[in-house]
């Protein structure tokens, strides 16, 4: 079992992301699945699994795939690489527009540098690179203690201090 960043904690990671029909047979516990796989095979898994949750590229359209989704207790974002931000813009739609409620997943090319900002757009849950050390990427959730815009975190902005103070 691997561990995982799940609401600024290190755990085991508790689900299982299974990529092809193999890895859930007979019955499951919980499962991470491809979208396509989600739209294929909906009923069967959700007759087989505990709980499923979706993964998605981070080329898909969230708000037109929403309404599919929008129940799944876990979304998993996709990134590619570390330089590729588009599923930060994913996290903040699905939050922030949309109303996402469950866990949301950081996967894929994961590394220190960007926890601090996934935390800021709305993933509580994060699976790091295996090379990445894991109390580091924890750390980094919290290495920025003034935040100045408003973000899916829910931060208190520095204006917002300022004004609360008197000072501004």
């Amino acid at each position: 079992m691997s561990r995982i960043i799940r609401r600024h904690r290190i755990v085991e990671d508790d689900w299982t992301l299974a990529v092809d029909a193999a890895a859930c047979a007979p019955a499951c516990g919980r499962l991470i699945v491809p979208l396509a796989r989600w739209r294929a095979e909906r009923e069967a898994l959700l007759a087989r699994a505990a709980a499923v949750g979706v993964l998605l590229p981070n080329t898909e359209d969230v708000e037109a795939i929403h309404p599919q989704i929008a129940d799944r207790p876990l979304i998993a974002l996709q990134f590619p690489t570390f330089a590729d931000g588009r599923a930060l813009t994913q996290a903040v739609l699905l939050r922030n527009r949309l109303g996402f409620t469950g866990e949301l997943r950081a996967v894929g090319d994961v590394v220190r540098d960007l926890v601090f900002w996934l935390g800021r757009c709305g993933f509580d849950a994060l699976a790091p690179r295996p090379d990445q050390d894991l109390q580091a990427c924890r750390a980094a959730l919290d290495e920025i203690r003034i935040a100045y815009q408003p973000a899916a975190d829910a931060r208190e902005g520095a204006w917002a201090r300022r004004r609360m103070s008197g000072s501004g």
